[in-house]
C-alpha cells in the first residue's frame, strides 16, 4: 500500500463510499461495533481513518469530545458535509504518524484503516500510544485467518484488490504481537463474511 496512491483511490471512492460501506450488511456491522459501548458525556474519542464519517452516525457524537482524522482530504470533505457539531474536530493526518499527545483519549476507533495504510503496525502502535490507560480501542476491519495460509484464490486476488486501496492478507496477530504488553483483547467477534470482517475490542493496560 502507498499513501500517495491511496489519496487518489479514496478521492475516487469518496462520493460513492457510503453506498458500499455504510449500507446493508456493512451498516449492520458498524452498529454492532458500538453495541453496549458505555460512552459517558464528555468522553474523548478519536476516530482514526474516519472516512466519510459513517461511524459517527452510530454514536451520541453531540455528547462527546471527538477528534476525527483521515489522510484523504476528499473523504474528510464528505464527513464535514454531514456533521457541523462543535464537538467534532476534523483533521487531515497520517494514521502512522499521529500528531497527538500520548494517553489522550478514552476511546480510539479504527474502522477499515489498519489494512489500508502502508504500515499497519505503525498505525496500531500509534493508536495504542494515544489511548489512555484503562481506555478502549475499537477495531472493525478485514483480517486474514490467523492459523492458515490464504487460499490460492485470495493469493491471486490480493495484489488486484490492493489496487482498490486495501490488503486482504493482513492478520491481526501481525499488528498486535509487538503491543501485547500494553493492551489486552477483551472481545474478538465475527461481524461479516464468515469472520473476514471482525470487531476487536482492546483495553489499554
Amino acid at each position: 500500500m502507498d499513501n500517495n496512491r491511496n489519496v487518489l483511490i479514496y478521492k475516487i471512492w469518496s462520493p460513492i463510499y457510503d453506498w458500499f460501506f455504510n449500507s446493508g450488511a456493512f451498516l449492520t456491522a458498524r452498529r454492532s461495533l458500538f453495541k453496549d459501548i458505555p460512552f459517558k458525556e464528555g468522553d474523548s474519542v478519536l476516530f482514526v481513518g474516519v472516512g466519510t464519517g459513517a461511524d459517527l452516525e452510530q454514536i451520541p457524537y453531540n455528547k462527546l469530545s471527538i477528534t476525527a482524522i483521515d489522510y484523504s482530504e476528499a473523504m474528510l470533505k464528505q464527513a464535514k458535509k454531514k456533521f457541523s457539531s462543535d464537538n467534532i474536530l476534523f483533521l487531515q493526518m497520517d494514521a502512522q504518524h499521529l500528531k497527538l499527545a500520548s494517553e489522550e483519549y478514552d476511546y480510539v476507533v479504527a474502522s477499515l484503516i489498519l489494512t489500508v495504510v502502508p504500515d499497519g503496525k505503525k498505525a496500531f502502535r500509534e493508536i495504542v500510544r494515544v489511548t489512555k490507560k484503562g481506555g478502549v480501542i475499537l477495531i472493525f476491519d478485514k483480517f486474514a485467518p490467523e492459523n492458515k495460509a490464504l487460499s490460492p484464490l485470495k493469493k491471486f486476488l490480493r495484489p488486484l484488490i490492493s489496487l482498490l486501496g486495501t490488503d486482504i492478507g493482513v492478520t491481526f496477530k501481525h499488528l498486535y504481537q509487538n503491543e501485547q504488553d500494553d493492551v489486552i483483547i477483551v472481545e474478538d467477534q465475527d461481524l461479516l463474511f464468515s469472520g473476514m470482517y471482525r470487531k476487536i475490542r482492546l483495553l489499554k493496560k
